[in-house]
């Protein structure tokens, strides 16, 4: 392998979220700033909330229910 050519890797580099969250990782860069984590992310932390706006979930529910009762019928 070539000599100096890789990046110094760092055992404990700090990763620091834009709500104030840090926490440490191994990188190649001591300071990494993201701008969303699991602690702010609405999905990992209970937020979120599922918008049916054109009624999806209704449809799908309808047509699936007529599937399974045209194979009732059919036996």
């Amino acid at each position: 392998m070539k000599k100096d050519i890789h990046p110094v890797y760092h055992q404990k580099a700090r990763v620091q979220c834009a709500c104030g969250n840090s926490f440490t990782v191994g990188s190649t860069k001591e300071l990494i700033e993201i701008e969303i984590c699991s602690k702010c992310h609405p999905f990992y932390s209970g937020k979120a909330k599922i918008i049916d706006t054109m009624g999806r979930v209704e449809k799908f529910r309808k047509r699936l229910a007529k599937k399974t009762d045209a194979k009732g019928k059919k036996k």
